[in-house]
C-alpha cells in the first residue's frame, strides 16, 4: 500500500509506503504511480483529466473517488463533479464515494470552545442533518478499492439519523462526561467567533453559517435551510458494507478525548 502526500510523513501505519507528490502538479505523480493497480483519488478538478490519464498509463485498473453528496443533490457542479466525469471517461473500473456532512467538522468547529470554555456558540440550535462518521467513509472506500460488486456505483453516505446541533452538543457532553453549554448567538456574531478561531472554522465560516452557497456565491442571509430527505430512507454506508452506519453518539465517544 502506498500513501501520497505533498511532504514527507512519519506517521504512516506499518507497511504503508509514503511517497511525495502533488495532485496539482501531475508530473510529480509519475514515480508515485509506478506499479499501482488501484487508486483512491481526492478531488482536484483543475488537473483531474491529466491525473486520470497518468493513472491509466501506469497500468492501474480501478479508481475510487472521494466525492460529495452535494453531487447527488445537484449543488456541486464545479468541484467534485468534474473529477467524477474524468474518472468515468477513463474506461477504468470506478466507484464514487459521496459523503455528506462529516461529523468530524464539529470537532474542528466546536472543539476549541468546548475544550477552553465548555461552550458552543451557534445561531441555530435546531438546524439538523445526518452527520457521517469518517470511519464509515473509510470502510466504503476500502470495500470499493479491494472488494467486488462496487464498480460503476456512486454511494451517497450519511449518518443514520437526523441530529440537530443542540442534540449533537448533548451527545458530545455525554461522551466527555461534563456539561457543555449551548449559547445561541446571531449568525454574524457566530461568524466573528469562527473567523477569530482560525483554521477550519475561519476557512468555512461563511458557508457553514449560510452567508454563501456551495459555489461560493454570497447569499447575505446567514440562514440555513431546514434539512429534509425527499426520497425514502437516508442513504448510508450500510448499502456498501452491509453493516449499520455509526451514530453521532458513537462518533462523539470515539472523539471524546479530543474534546476534553
Amino acid at each position: 500500500m502506498r500513501a501520497l502526500s505533498r511532504r514527507r510523513r512519519d506517521d504512516l501505519p506499518e507497511g504503508v509506503e509514503g511517497v511525495i507528490g502533488d495532485l496539482e502538479r501531475p508530473r510529480s505523480l509519475e514515480g508515485a504511480l509506478r506499479g499501482v493497480d488501484r487508486v483512491f483519488l481526492f478531488p482536484v478538478p483543475e488537473t483531474a483529466e491529466r491525473v486520470v490519464d497518468l493513472v491509466r498509463a501506469a497500468g492501474a485498473t480501478r479508481i475510487v473517488t472521494l466525492s460529495s453528496g452535494a453531487v447527488a443533490t445537484g449543488f456541486d457542479t464545479d468541484f467534485h463533479l468534474p473529477v467524477e466525469r474524468a474518472v468515468e471517461a477513463s474506461g477504468l473500473e470506478w466507484t464514487h464515494v459521496r459523503p455528506g456532512e462529516f461529523a468530524l467538522n464539529k470537532l474542528w468547529l466546536w472543539g476549541p470552545s468546548i475544550r477552553a470554555e465548555r461552550v458552543v456558540r451557534d445561531p441555530q440550535p435546531e438546524a439538523a442533518w445526518y452527520p457521517v462518521h469518517e470511519r464509515d467513509i473509510a470502510d466504503v472506500a476500502v470495500a470499493a478499492l479491494l472488494g467486488d460488486g462496487h464498480t460503476g456505483k456512486a454511494y451517497t453516505l450519511n449518518g443514520p439519523a437526523l441530529v440537530s446541533h443542540r442534540e449533537q452538543v448533548d451527545a458530545i457532553a455525554a461522551a466527555i462526561g461534563e456539561a457543555v453549554r449551548f449559547e445561541v448567538v446571531k449568525p454574524r456574531a457566530a461568524r466573528e467567533y469562527y473567523l477569530a478561531q482560525g483554521g477550519f472554522a475561519a476557512d468555512n465560516a461563511d458557508f457553514l453559517l449560510g452567508f454563501e452557497d456551495y459555489s461560493g456565491a454570497e447569499t447575505g442571509s446567514g440562514e440555513q435551510a431546514e434539512a429534509t430527505w425527499a426520497e425514502g430512507p437516508v442513504p448510508t454506508s450500510e448499502e456498501a458494507t452491509g453493516r449499520p452506519a455509526r451514530t453521532f453518539g458513537e462518533w462523539a465517544r470515539d472523539h471524546a478525548a479530543a474534546f476534553r
